[in-house]
């Protein structure tokens, strides 16, 4: 008998040393039969990840190389030219793609309420605190965040791209050749990147030259200057505090408050019919 208990100990334990030996390395992948398993990715078909996820959506496999269109608003693809990342967002062919500052980050900011006005839906990117040259320390300027994903541009073509911007690099002592080089990259890399997508430019809200716009209202004749050169249509909102008599409405010594940001959301409406940049 104490042959045989010593002999059941010695196979017992080589049995658990094999069960430990065989847990370790690359994790067991899903049985080839189930449900979720995803098909082999097509050459050069980008990847998905589901909504809010990096790398896929928590609880299964997301079929690589699927229609982004046919996808969730909100998951992720990967662009196979550019390599970066982008956004499923729904109904494209209706959308504005809105780059801003705090200007257009609210969802009643008056740029966003002007491309209303004209029948655009908006998907904004952009934060408060940046600009062409200004970053806020949580995310880049406007061509650096976009370079390093700090946010994704929308799969599909937008309707309409709309660029909007400039305060926080007048209160942050951006030179004009560095708000120009700048504002030349990333109009080079949305053109690049929707060649067939109308580009506008709104420029950088002030009271107006000789009514104390001081370096904004400079930065906004800037931006239209360079809006021609591009052959891009521009809206000049340097002098629009002054000439709509729009100072009353301010929140603070830049910020509308809600009826400042209804009338400007309305003028702008206006001025993109003027430039026939209606949906």
């Amino acid at each position: 008998m104490r042959k045989a208990s010593a002999l059941y100990r010695l196979v017992a334990s080589g049995i658990a040393a094999g069960v430990l030996l065989c847990s370790c390395g690359q994790p067991t992948a899903p049985p080839a039969s189930s449900a979720t398993q995803a098909p082999a990715a097509a050459a050069g078909a980008p990847a998905v990840a589901g909504p809010g996820a990096a790398g896929g959506a928590a609880g299964g496999y997301i079929p690589r190389g699927a229609d982004p269109e046919s996808l969730p608003p909100g998951s992720v693809v990967r662009n196979p030219k550019s390599g970066r990342d982008e956004v499923v967002v729904p109904d494209m062919r209706h959308t504005a793609l809105l780059i801003g500052d705090s200007q257009s980050e609210p969802a009643d900011g008056w740029p966003r309420l002007g491309l209303a006005a004209v029948g655009y839906k908006v998907h904004f990117c952009g934060l408060g605190g940046t600009g062409f040259v200004a970053a806020n320390g949580k995310t880049g300027n406007y061509i650096d965040a976009l370079e390093r994903g700090d946010w994704k541009l929308p799969s599909g073509d937008p309707a309409l791209i709309v660029i909007q911007g400039g305060g926080n690099d007048a209160a942050q002592g951006a030179t004009d050749a560095q708000i120009v080089a700048n504002a030349d990259r990333l109009i080079g890399a949305l053109k690049d990147r929707y060649p067939g997508t109308r580009v506008a430019m709104i420029g950088t809200l002030a009271r107006g030259t000789n009514y104390g716009g001081g370096r904004r209202a400079q930065v906004d004749a800037l931006l239209g200057t360079l809006a021609a050169r591009h052959g891009i249509p521009f809206v000049g909102v340097g002098d629009w505090l002054t000439k709509y008599s729009l100072a009353k409405n301010l929140a603070d010594a830049v910020h509308m408050n809600a009826a400042g940001r209804k009338t400007l959301g309305g003028l702008l409406g206006d001025n993109l019919r003027k430039l026939n940049l209606q949906l």
